[in-house]
């Protein structure tokens, strides 16, 4: 008989990371922060079930009440927030959800030169600073995978080894924490500091190559 093998959506990897997380690793913690991408029913529900607590961003066209079925779903762009609200939020239901479940909606600063909606299960949550400074949180962690990615090819390990695969990571990592530091401390960013090193090179090279090419008559 032959096995088919299907491939696994991105979300089953999730769902499967958070469980491992929790029943056989049993790694203390109490928060997850998502991508608007993972804002899902499926998702949200699997935390709350756990007992933690979630902040993830939604995206503007989200469809949600926020007047206890007086009125239709709309956009979460559309909504109208007052002072009260902009500083401790709204309770709102998000279309797909169980009648009964609720989140806590804010409309906050996410990044430097953006603001977002960002959604959690905590109802008892009433502070934007608290929400913005764990949004903030997982804004950094998002620059630690595209640095580390686009900077150390930490992707590009064709090993199937496990040890070899973890010891390409660990290079990874620390050539990604070099480069940091080197960064922040002559005030650049740490794609300039790579770019920088590698146009030493090429210019160096130039001048006096390490390998000469001569025509051969």
């Amino acid at each position: 008989m032959t096995q088919i093998l299907t491939k696994k959506h991105e979300l089953d990897h999730v769902e499967e990371m958070i469980l491992s997380v929790v029943h056989k690793k049993k790694l203390p913690f109490k928060t997850v922060l998502m991508d608007s991408w993972y804002a899902t029913q499926r998702l949200m529900a699997l935390v709350d079930n756990l007992g933690k607590i979630y902040y993830c961003p939604l995206k503007i066209n989200r469809l949600v009440d926020d007047t206890g079925g007086v009125e239709k779903y709309k956009n979460i762009g559309e909504l109208s927030w007052n002072e009260s609200e902009k500083i401790s939020g709204k309770i709102v239901k998000i279309k797909g959800f169980p009648r009964d479940k609720k989140v806590k909606l804010f409309w906050a600063t996410v990044s430097s030169n953006r603001t977002g909606y960002i959604a959690t299960n905590d109802l008892y949550q009433s502070s934007v600073d608290a929400v913005e400074f764990e949004s903030q949180t997982r804004w950094k962690i998002e620059e630690f995978h595209r640095e580390i990615e686009q900077l150390t090819g930490i992707e590009s390990c064709q090993c199937r080894l496990r040890q070899i695969q973890k010891n390409h990571i660990a290079c990874a990592m620390l050539v990604w924490n070099f480069l940091k530091i080197l960064a922040l401390k002559i005030g650049k960013t740490i794609y300039t500091v790579k770019y920088e090193l590698l146009s030493n090179y090429l210019i160096q090279e130039l001048k006096k190559p390490t390998i000469r090419f001569r025509a051969i008559g």
